[in-house]
């Protein structure tokens, strides 16, 4: 899964066709267990240990957005887990060197796609 193709690629490997994340193929993919996918999202392990939980739109709009940060690293990134490890544990000046992982977790998802989305577009990191 590390040199996924551009017809659906990552997202298309993860995410279900009514939208949700395929939990088994995601962690697969990080080379993770739940645990630490539990932690990286910010979300508690029953989250993603109970059917009904995962099922939940907060536990798979958290889910999403690490998959969409990936997703977007990942062409600069090469292989899923190196764009999950970047995630994880790569500061990031512009935020007060926060990492993504930091970033997601105090639910500011939506400032850090906008600076990806603008360093993708050539601005500066």
């Amino acid at each position: 899964m590390d040199g996924l193709a551009s017809d659906g690629g990552f997202i298309g490997a993860v995410v279900s066709s009514d939208g949700s994340i395929r939990l088994d193929e995601f962690m697969q993919a990080l080379k993770v267990s739940r645990i630490e996918l539990a932690s990286a999202s910010g979300l508690s392990r029953t989250s993603i240990s109970k059917t009904t939980r995962l099922q939940s739109p907060a536990t798979q709009t958290r889910l999403r957005e690490v998959a969409e940060i990936v997703n977007r690293i990942l062409p600069w990134c090469g292989s899923v887990p190196q764009a999950f490890a970047w995630y994880r544990s790569q500061p990031i000046p512009a935020f007060g060197d926060l990492t993504a992982e930091d970033l997601v977790r105090m639910g500011r998802t939506d400032h850090l796609m906008s600076y990806l989305a603008g360093i993708a577009l050539g601005g500066y990191a």
